[in-house]
């Protein structure tokens, strides 16, 4: 009689398997057993691609010299490299759909075009007490559940008081630490999924289609973030009670690849916090399992992730690793800040940059990095 698995064993694998099956399990493939007879490296795909880096150019790196001369070239090329942005800004056509008041802040939810076919949901948070023009700053979430998971909404759709999940609603710890904050869905995540998506649970994301999309149209899904991180701006010049001179960005995992690379390329924003992110391609895209939406064709060519983030330089820059981070490991990040640390030096500007490594793994956390922004943008 054939063995029946409940759901339980069936999820737990091999080891649910009795010796014999899981003894027949451990074949790996075609080469078991002729492993002293090929060179098994050359079959290692890994092996391949970091064999492919350490000959890569990064032609474009900071090897010293003068930083804003390098700098603006670096920036053009990094633009062209995730795809450029459009010419032309379409109206913004903002509509409120809500607002509400908590016991500490109003959050006002929206919606702004963010160019011809493209929606931008938003939560403008802003603390009862202050009084405006608000320095604010844009909060971009991690994958997951998308934006409600930064301004206390939980996966009902009902408020929370806990600051659940692993991004611990960083939106109203902003809030709380006296800045305004206006959080955005990105692009593949909540209510901006495609529909298969929506019909699945909220965990779910549209990046792979998405991003897979935007590489055979010649973008990246990153310049498609990173425009509508552009777009909020200008939503923000727009209202009174904002100050768009003062404009931070923070944001977490794939929100902290777009507080990179928009903080880089986008001279408005002041101030950055890149939470779970700051890294080397190397030793985390390169090497490790991460959602398409990470990758720019070429870009190791001409950089490192860590001279993207010195494009930053000289605005007061935030970064939090922790040291348990399996995606975005430790060793690679304090590698990675050190090389921005120089540029940062370089220009004098060595205390406007700090790294915080914190005892967790990866998860927002906070302690120093929203004093800092704070701080220098004066809230």
């Amino acid at each position: 009689m054939p063995r029946k698995f409940t759901r339980r064993a069936f999820h737990l694998g091999v080891a649910a398997l009795p010796a014999a099956a899981a003894e027949s399990s451990k074949y790996t493939g075609a080469l078991d057993g002729f492993e002293s007879k090929v060179a098994m490296p050359g079959f290692d795909s890994q092996t391949y691609s970091l064999a492919r880096y350490a000959k890569a150019p990064l032609a474009m790196t900071y090897k010293g010299g003068a930083v804003p001369a390098w700098q603006k070239k670096l920036r053009g090329k990094v633009t062209e490299l995730i795809g450029g942005f459009p010419k032309d800004r379409t109206p913004l056509a903002p509509v409120t759909l809500e607002t509400r008041e908590f016991a500490n802040y109003r959050r006002e939810k929206f919606v702004i075009q963010s160019r011809e076919g493209m929606s931008v949901l938003g939560y403008l948070l802003t603390p009862l007490k202050a009084s405006g023009p608000l320095a604010t700053m844009i909060c971009v979430p991690g994958h997951g559940r998308g934006v409600d998971d930064i301004v206390g909404v939980d996966d009902k759709g009902k408020d929370r008081t806990n600051k659940d999940g692993y991004q611990h609603d960083f939106a109203i710890q902003v809030v709380e630490g006296g800045m305004a904050a206006v959080a955005i869905e990105p692009l593949g995540f909540g209510c901006r999924r495609d529909e298969k998506a929506r019909g699945r649970s909220l965990g779910t994301s549209s990046c792979q289609p998405s991003a897979g999309a935007a590489l055979l149209l010649g973008d990246t899904m990153i310049a498609w973030r990173v425009y509508d991180v552009m777009r909020t701006i200008d939503w923000i010049e727009t209202r009174k009670d904002l100050d768009a001179k003062r404009v931070g960005l923070v944001g977490i995992s794939g929100g902290g690849t777009i507080t990179t690379f928009a903080t880089a390329l986008e001279p408005r924003i002041k101030a950055a916090m890149i939470s779970g992110y700051l890294n080397t391609f190397k030793d985390s895209i390169l090497s490790l399992s991460h959602c398409v939406d990470n990758y720019v064709p070429g870009i190791l060519n001409w950089c490192e992730m860590y001279d993207v983030a010195s494009l930053i330089a000289p605005r007061p820059l935030y970064v939090e690793s922790g040291d348990k981070d399996p995606i975005f490991p430790i060793a690679a990040a304090r590698e990675s800040f050190a090389r921005v640390k120089k540029v940062y030096d370089a220009l004098g500007a060595g205390a406007l940059a700090q790294h915080e490594v914190f005892t967790g793994d990866h998860f927002f956390h906070g302690g120093g990095g929203v004093p800092f922004l704070a701080k220098h943008l004066k809230a």
